[in-house]
């Protein structure tokens, strides 16, 4: 009766120190330290390796054997215990211990504990319930910990979303003689697509068409600083060039060299009837005109990789006083489908050799009815955006 009152003293400190470090809110290593100590000092735990389910099998706690037991991993026999019995058949390679004990909350299998040698059934019932009560306190710990990492994600992309509607412009031009429409259609609760319309003077505006690398905040909140230069250099001069070359100095500073950003610019001057391009890396933009379609590609590098640019080449386009722009980013033309096929560039091509639309909000609905019809259920991949331009000079 003596040594069974020593027994239950022992088990009973042992829960002592355990609920005491969970209170005190200790770290998931010290609460492992302090389990191992446990086991050593009250209840006199020879071999063990404690073995929980995280994304996979890890060995979080052993001592008493011969071999590092923080390699191998749980046998799929082990791994997939449903019987509260202590399974005593263990496979070779775990010899050392002599019985493996399963750890269960509301019937899923969290840890499980190989032991050495336990006296009496007892021992193993209450080594259960002991790593039992460690487990589910750093289970509760992680649940928490994601809960408030979801909520700070949460508020980051509020921030993120509050930051992007700032990014596209309020009111697009309808009149007689300039008619811009835009879509964007974001992959995820933010991108990083960007378009825009910027009146220069009363004679001169600009439009622009980009996409950072990357997605979600960190790509939203690169474009909007990427959108403040912008609008900041367009203040003090309309010179393509010199507005890519310093978007670049921009990009390579903000981005650190991680992040790039594809851009087309194009200025159109009502008085002139020229309309001066740059595309920087991005995918070919077209203009319409009654003589035909023009592919718009020449320009220079994606933005934010080199500084200076190797390269830098601005081109002019004379005599254009009836003409449409039609701009978009890759998520377009890369919208996959069933059999894993890409929308792809002929398809846009087809819809402006139909000439210039004179509805460009029913354009692109035409274009988002076929793309739909195209990817099936196949989800979309990317963030895609839609920037049209009818000038009548």
């Amino acid at each position: 009766m003596s040594q069974s009152l020593d027994i239950k003293d022992l088990e009973l400190n042992a829960l002592l120190e355990i609920t005491q470090a969970i209170n005190n809110n200790l770290a998931e290593d010290d609460l492992y330290r302090i389990y191992k100590f446990t086991l050593l000092a009250d209840l006199k735990v020879q071999r063990l390796a404690l073995y929980v389910k995280d994304e996979s099998w890890q060995c979080k706690v052993h001592f008493g054997t011969s071999k590092e037991w923080c390699q191998p991993t749980l046998p799929e026999s082990l791994g997939n215990i449903t019987d509260v019995d202590v399974v005593t058949d263990l496979p070779e390679e775990f010899s050392e211990f002599e019985s493996a004990i399963p750890v269960t909350h509301k019937k899923r299998l969290l840890a499980v504990i190989l032991v050495g040698q336990i006296a009496a059934r007892s021992d193993s019932t209450f080594l259960r319930a002991l790593t039992n009560i460690i487990i589910v306190a750093i289970e509760n710990k992680k649940l928490a910990r994601k809960q408030l990492q979801q909520e700070a994600y949460r508020r980051e992309l509020e921030i993120a979303k509050k930051v992007q509607n700032f990014l596209f412009p309020k009111h697009l031009p309808h009149t007689h003689r300039l008619k811009i429409e835009a879509v964007y259609l974001p992959h995820q609760d933010v991108g990083g697509d960007y378009y825009d319309y910027l009146a220069i003077d009363n004679d001169r505006f600009l439009v622009c068409v980009a996409d950072v690398s990357g997605k979600g905040v960190p790509a939203a909140l690169l474009m909007s600083n990427f959108q403040a230069s912008l609008r900041t250099l367009v203040r003090k001069t309309y010179d393509a060039r010199e507005i890519v070359e310093e978007l670049n100095r921009t990009t390579t500073d903000s981005g650190n060299g991680e992040n790039f950003i594809t851009f087309f610019l194009g200025i159109y001057s009502f008085i002139d009837k020229s309309f001066e391009y740059v595309n920087c890396g991005h995918n070919p933009l077209y203009l319409v005109t009654n003589q035909g379609i023009q592919e718009l590609n020449n320009g220079t590098t994606i933005l934010g990789m080199f500084d200076p640019l190797p390269f830098l080449e601005t081109t002019r386009i004379e005599n254009l006083d009836h003409f449409f722009f039609f701009g978009y980013t890759d998520g377009l033309t890369e919208t996959f489908n069933e059999k894993d096929e890409q929308y792809g560039e002929e398809r846009v091509i087809e819809f402006l050799e139909k000439g210039i639309p004179e509805d460009l909000n029913l354009f692109h609905q035409e274009i988002f009815k076929s793309l739909d019809n195209f990817r099936g259920d196949t989800r979309y991949r990317d963030d895609i955006t839609m920037l049209s331009c009818l000038v009548n000079n």
